[in-house]
């Protein structure tokens, strides 16, 4: 039977030099110093609800409020060593990797310009101008976000840092997913399953690439939300397909359009498949995280927790490590989860 266009493109994607372990070492010691090693937390009223051993990996506490600066300065620090120095740097984001991209190029002496969506949540603004980026406001359903950025960056002879779809920022998520390993084996623990965000797909992707190298065995599954499953039902696929146009969900953070090329290539091997979780379930799960963990988790941080205590999949005696992506929520939407009946 003959490939279809959109999956033998994955193929001829996988053939092309997408990240490897050795390119998550290299970011690692490029964010040494730099990036917040987020500790492995260990709930007994978590482990007591699942009846599973549960490791939380705050990456709310990473600098910015999310896990998107690890990738952001890898590939931003890369540029500059690797030269010639980029005069400046665009990028395009909901909020989370325009705050990494932002604090990265601060530390790294370059201005930076954010392409964001006009109804973005208000701190998510306001953290990446008070980080010296300059804001372009867009319409996220009538515009199309990477024309703006390629148009700007012709006009300013800006580098362009991509939110997923880039070997570099892959690999600098991937440095979760080695934390996670090196750490619950220092604890005398072995991961069987591991539960993470899915938007684009590199932090996902990144991930699974260490987690996979390290624990061959551990099974990967991509979380997300109910409307924005578009991981999931490629993964079921076998190639990339997309998210509808009336698509909404709170979860701001994780509503790409489709899976990413290179994410994909490397999704489609590493993962064991994908759960959704509804914005109801994401809401009771952030109050959740602040009453058990004493945690500020964003919607779209939450997806991972909110599939694991919803029972998506059954994890009764096993060890099951969960991403806590981003901690940039807005207050009122914090105090509408928290005001939810237990």
């Amino acid at each position: 039977m003959p490939s279809s266009p959109a999956s033998t493109a994955a193929e001829a994607v996988a053939t092309q030099d997408l990240p490897t372990y050795l390119d998550i070492e290299q970011a690692a010691l490029r964010l040494a110093g730099h990036a917040t090693h987020t500790p492995l937390l260990r709930s007994p009223a978590l482990d007591r609800l699942t009846g599973a051993r549960v490791l939380i990996k705050p990456e709310t506490l990473q600098r910015t409020g999310s896990f998107k600066f690890r990738g952001a300065f890898n590939k931003i620090r890369k540029l500059v060593e690797e030269g010639p120095k980029p005069k400046a740097i665009i990028a395009f984001s909901s909020g989370n990797h325009a705050q990494g991209v932002a604090a990265a190029a601060a530390l790294l002496g370059l201005p930076a310009t954010i392409v964001m969506p006009a109804d973005a949540p208000a701190i998510k603004l306001n953290n990446t101008r008070a980080l010296g980026a300059e804001v372009i406001a867009y319409d996220r359903y009538r515009e199309d976000r990477e024309q703006v950025t390629q148009k700007l960056a012709a006009e300013r002879g800006a580098a362009i840092v991509r939110p997923y779809d880039d070997p570099d920022i892959i690999a600098g998520q991937g440095t979760i997913g080695r934390e996670i390993a090196t750490d619950a084996l220092a604890l005398g623990l072995t991961p069987d399953i591991a539960l993470v965000p899915a938007g684009g797909g590199g932090l996902i992707a990144g991930t699974a690439l260490a987690l996979k190298h390290i624990l061959p065995n551990i099974k990967v599954y991509a979380c997300e939300p109910r409307d924005f499953d578009d991981t999931r039902r490629s993964l079921e696929k076998g190639e990339r397909v997309g998210n509808g146009p009336d698509a909404r969900s709170i979860c701001d953070a994780l509503m790409a359009a489709t899976p990413g090329e290179l994410t994909f290539a490397l999704n489609r091997r590493q993962l064991a498949g994908g759960l959704a979780v509804s914005d109801d379930e994401v809401m009771k799960t952030i109050a959740i995280a602040h009453t058990l963990l004493k945690l500020v988790v964003e919607p779209g941080g939450a997806v991972a927790l909110a599939a694991l205590l919803t029972g998506k999949l059954d994890v009764k005696g096993r060890t099951v490590a969960v991403v806590l992506s981003g901690g940039n929520v807005d207050p009122d939407l914090y105090a509408r989860a928290l005001a939810l009946p237990a």
